[in-house]
């Protein structure tokens, strides 16, 4: 794995080390950023059981804040074609971009993040494979969290069942709000999560993480595994998977952290 310094502007730091309910977490060696090309541009990237829309409580914040903001649409179909569509938003962008995962959605920014598009990474309770890495057998390694055994297959793709995701993927979710994102939960091929990355963009660009510590879909423990393996600058939330429902302030303000003034 390379070493790199971690990007975090002190402004940035010091307005999440204050907000309530969050730990913010420097990593060693973290830097503080230094002037350089201005960054405007965000791409965002929803995990497995999810679309695009899931980021609509983040979007206009970015937006309100100058930044020029692209929802990528995963077709869930295979790893290969969620980075097919990750990379098409990227080449669209005008600059360079800070590129933001949810969830599976990390392995699909560790593949397409080499993107000469992308400055920097951005995890929300996210994976993070190293190349060639077996995720699951990883995983496997730290406690199984609920959400798990509410996933059901049929002729060939994957869900989960209204009760798992409303109780362990959407907890801390408002009830009316969670079952709208169930109605557009996104079918996942059923050997999306087996497929292996085989480069890791953390390993040579900026990464952040935010680790969800009421998580009932990926184990918070897992997450901090992760966070340290990548030397990211991370914060710590009193929330469930969908950090970016619950908690959208939080999260548009460490996105924002990553744009380099």
């Amino acid at each position: 794995m390379t070493n790199k310094p971690t990007h975090l502007s002190r402004r940035a730091f010091t307005a999440l080390a204050a907000t309530t309910g969050v730990t913010a977490v420097v990593a060693p060696g973290t830097a503080f950023a230094a002037p350089g090309r201005r960054i405007r541009n965000v791409v965002l990237v929803h995990g497995a059981y999810a679309d695009g829309s899931c980021w609509s409580d983040v979007i206009p914040r970015l937006q309100a804040a100058g930044v020029t903001v692209t929802s990528v649409q995963n077709p869930l179909t295979s790893l290969a074609d969620d980075v097919a569509a990750t990379r098409r938003a990227l080449d669209a962008q005008d600059g360079p971009t800070v590129l933001v995962a949810h969830s599976y959605g990390g392995s699909v920014i560790t593949q397409a993040g080499d993107h000469p598009a992308v400055d920097s990474l951005v995890y929300l309770s996210a994976r993070a494979p190293a190349p060639g890495e077996d995720y699951r057998a990883l995983a496997a390694r730290f406690p199984t969290p609920p959400a798990n055994a509410g996933l059901v297959y049929s002729n060939g793709f994957g869900g989960l069942t209204e009760d798992a995701f409303l109780n362990d993927f959407a907890n801390g979710v408002d009830p009316v709000r969670a079952r709208a994102l169930y109605a557009a939960q996104g079918r996942v091929a059923q050997d999306l999560f087996a497929t292996k990355t085989t480069v890791a963009a953390w390993q040579t660009k900026p990464s952040r993480y935010v680790i969800t510590t009421e998580d009932r879909t990926t184990a918070p423990e897992l997450q901090r595994f992760v966070a340290r393996r990548m030397k990211a600058a991370t914060i710590e939330i009193a929330s469930g998977h969908l950090s970016f429902v619950t908690h959208p302030r939080t999260i548009t303000r460490f996105v924002l952290g990553a744009l380099r003034p």
